[in-house]
């Protein structure tokens, strides 16, 4: 269903994103991949081959994704993984990174879609990213669940604002990303045993875990408004 396809993902030059823009070509679609990282998306381009064309993007700026899209023209689909994440104790965390976290994650699907929902083409659809402190409340994780909560409810309204294109958000758990690189590799091998003793598969999410239900949402054409949660079961643990 996905064959001579063009897809759109940013935040395609590394972890989640990337596996889905290898799992999408392996379907026989053309991507486009953008991201902030001249060197990552440099060398995402080395692996995924020639059906992949890459852009420089900063999703914070809003002008900046406006004339994304325009160079991009019409397209079939539109995946949104790309945003920095962080925690911290709400009444320890500076306002100002609280703003970054919304500008960062919220502000840029946002955007994306804003920009992107025009140039869709019919059959189209647009995946954006949640997290899973949406909907399991964690110490350390205020802002960050706000974050996802509000691009959950964005979602799912656009579903119905958008129609026909389908709009479905993915939230995943906690999964073993290039994005968890910057914690200590003690402390990060230890964060992912206590969570991985919780959780009812007993392991740690990948990345192709989560690329798998992206692909699922752009292939089902029955799907619309759905938050497709891939956690491992984290919610019930």
């Amino acid at each position: 269903m996905l064959q001579d396809k063009k897809v759109v993902i940013i935040g395609g030059s590394s972890g989640i994103g990337f596996e889905s823009a290898k799992q999408v070509i392996a379907e026989g679609a053309k991507v486009i991949i953008a991201s902030r990282s001249e060197g990552k998306l440099q060398n995402a381009i080395e692996q995924l081959g020639d059906k992949a064309t890459a852009f420089t993007l900063d999703t914070t700026q809003e002008q900046q994704v406006q004339s994304f899209f325009e160079k991009v023209g019409k397209f079939n689909h539109l995946v949104v993984s790309a945003a920095e994440t962080s925690g911290g104790s709400f009444l320890q965390t500076d306002t100002a990174h609280a703003r970054q976290l919304f500008e960062n994650k919220f502000w840029g699907q946002y955007y994306a879609a804003k920009y992107g929902a025009p140039k869709i083409l019919p059959h189209g659809s647009i995946t954006l990213f949640s997290g899973v402190v949406a909907y399991k409340s964690m110490v350390g994780s205020s802002i960050l669940g706000a974050v996802n909560a509000a691009i959950s409810n964005l979602g799912q309204t656009l579903a119905l604002e958008l129609a026909p294109i389908r709009v479905n958000i993915v939230s995943p758990g906690i999964i073993d990303t290039p994005s968890r690189s910057k914690m200590p590799e003690e402390d990060r091998n230890q964060f992912y045993a206590t969570v991985r003793n919780k959780l009812p598969v007993k392991r740690i999410g990948r990345a192709e875990d989560v690329a798998q239900s992206v692909l699922y949402l752009l292939q089902n054409s029955f799907v619309t408004g759905t938050v497709l949660h891939v956690e491992g079961g984290h919610i019930l643990a």
